[in-house]
């Protein structure tokens, strides 16, 4: 904190200074009064001495500085209440005025546990922001039949690849006639979601051309704007006979694994989970074929069992993506807050339209946010940046594991969530146009970005710059990156990064902009 305040700091004392010097000279060298237009003269000559930059940009600091963080310890306020959140809606169960006023109180204060599980289901885009009450029933019922048919079709490839008896081949059959026909009705939403996921990462576009040949559960018709392509089936019976099966079944084998694996902090939070019965958790384990489940009492096998479904849904409706180590960190807390399987699989879904460009095998979308970061750095503190191009570290690699699953090693549970809602609600009102009018600029103080994150990463990196420039090692940097579990306070982040997002983001943009033209 006190290095990201050290400019504003001396800039105020040298105004201080300055102020002072001309009443000591006058009094010291002449003994009777000056004129006025002397006094100014010299006054003003004083001034610029003291501090040569020009008054305009001065100002302009000054009023950036003075901009308070809608996130520090003397604004903050109390998390949305279950009586704020219903006084939200109209009769007809709509948002008023878009949502806007919804999503200034969640960017600033947070959600209450309480209410998060429906909160977040409009944060993550599974309703629109103007939706009414009917309309939310509709996109439910919708949204649980299409997870249902994910679910069959995984419980067929299930079936069809652990050497299955007749009597399961004889089911399995008849799924896969359902499946198929399950394709013709549901290509259409599939096939916009996922066009809708790859397009909302611009900086991926070059490379998500080149894979398109790669996806071996949706072809290349789901990436393509070709509609004679596109008159043909969703998956065609090659791809689900051959292709498919490889690439799922190493999937199904890592995401059993990571479930099994799963942290416990999520326990404390999620009551529904504590009271399932060791029967009911077993039942789930042995739908989803989890194996070696011993060890694990009921609250956390029937976790891994939610976590097992959910993320092989999610490989067949996103298989260019599939799974990777790190996705079910993200879906922990998803399902710690929402109960119902069919509306934390759409959630994760609306999470992954943004995050899925971290779990690229070409890591494209990974590097693109590195940089970003480091040019936050290099803006904001050359000195620091030099002493990490020193040490060959300019790239911020070592923020690595931040970026990929956005804090969730480095924060407890409970400040993870906080994180996750201000970041969604500023992507949810870049997405609903609420950042792009002056207005909501001046209200919000640091305009909504759909990096934020990356500004808090910054922010974390900068506040320990005493401590890494006593380092000779990238890997002494890693460590102390490392070792900030748990020491991170998640309102002084956001506060810091308020800082860097009111007087960078503008230009960070800028250069982020040239860099992909070029």
């Amino acid at each position: 904190m006190k290095s990201l305040r050290r400019s504003h700091t001396s800039t105020s004392s040298a105004n201080s200074s300055s102020t002072s010097l001309p009443s000591s000279s006058s009094s010291t060298t002449s003994t009777s009064p000056p004129s006025s237009s002397s006094s100014w003269i010299h006054l003003r000559s004083v001034l610029f001495v003291a501090n040569p930059s020009s008054p305009s940009s001065v100002t302009s600091s000054d009023r950036s500085s003075r901009r308070k963080s809608p996130w520090s310890r003397r604004k903050r306020k109390r998390p949305l209440t279950p009586h704020q959140w219903r006084s939200l809606f109209t009769t007809e169960g709509k948002l008023r005025d878009g949502g806007v006023r919804f999503l200034k109180k969640v960017r600033s204060r947070g959600v209450d546990p309480s209410i998060r599980g429906e909160v977040w289901l409009f944060l993550l885009g599974v309703y629109d922001l103007n939706s009414t009450s009917e309309e939310r029933e509709a996109v439910k019922t919708q949204r649980r039949n299409e997870y249902e048919k994910l679910q069959r079709r995984c419980k067929m490839l299930l079936k069809r690849g652990d050497g299955s008896t007749d009597d399961l081949e004889e089911e399995a059959d008849e799924q896969y006639v359902r499946f198929m026909d399950d394709c013709k009705t549901t290509k259409q939403i599939i096939n916009q979601d996922v066009v809708s996921a790859v397009n909302t990462d611009s900086s991926d576009t070059d490379s998500c051309e080149d894979d398109d040949e790669d996806v071996q559960l949706l072809p290349s018709d789901v990436y393509s704007n070709n509609s004679e392509e596109n008159n043909t089936c969703l998956f065609g019976e090659i791809q689900v006979e051959d292709t498919v099966h490889e690439d799922f079944s190493t999937w199904q084998r890592i995401i059993r694994l990571d479930a099994l694996r799963a942290d416990s902090d999520w326990a404390t939070y999620s009551t529904s989970s504590t009271t399932i019965t060791e029967t009911k958790a077993r039942g789930l384990a042995e739908s989803v074929a989890l194996k070696d489940y011993d060890h694990l009492e009921a609250c956390r096998l029937h976790h891994a069992a939610r976590l097992v479904a959910i993320l092989e849904a999610y490989a067949l409706y996103d298989p260019e993506i599939g799974y990777c180590q790190g996705m079910s960190d993200l879906l922990s807390p998803i399902l710690a807050v929402i109960s119902e399987d069919h509306d934390a699989f759409w959630s994760f879904v609306g999470f992954m339209k943004k995050a899925r460009h971290n779990f690229r095998l070409d890591e494209a979308g990974i590097q693109r946010q590195l940089r970003i970061v480091s040019k936050i750095i290099k803006s904001k503190d050359s000195q620091l940046y030099k002493h990490l191009e020193n040490l060959q570290a300019e790239d911020c690699s070592f923020v690595y594991r931040m970026v990929l699953v956005m804090f969730r090693r480095e924060l407890s549970f409970e400040q993870t969530l906080c994180l996750w809602e201000v970041m969604w609600a500023d992507q949810a009102a870049i997405r609903a146009g609420v950042g792009k009018s002056p207005w909501s600029r001046i209200r919000q103080q640091a305009p909504p970005t759909d990096d934020l994150l990356l500004y808090a990463i910054a922010a974390l990196v900068l506040r320990r710059k005493l401590i890494i420039q006593r380092y000779s090692s990238m890997d002494e940097i890693v460590e102390e990156c490392n070792s900030m579990a748990g020491q991170l306070d998640v309102w002084k982040l956001l506060d810091d990064a308020h800082h860097l997002v009111v007087t960078l983001h503008d230009k960070i943009e800028t250069l982020s902009s040239r860099s992909l033209s070029v």
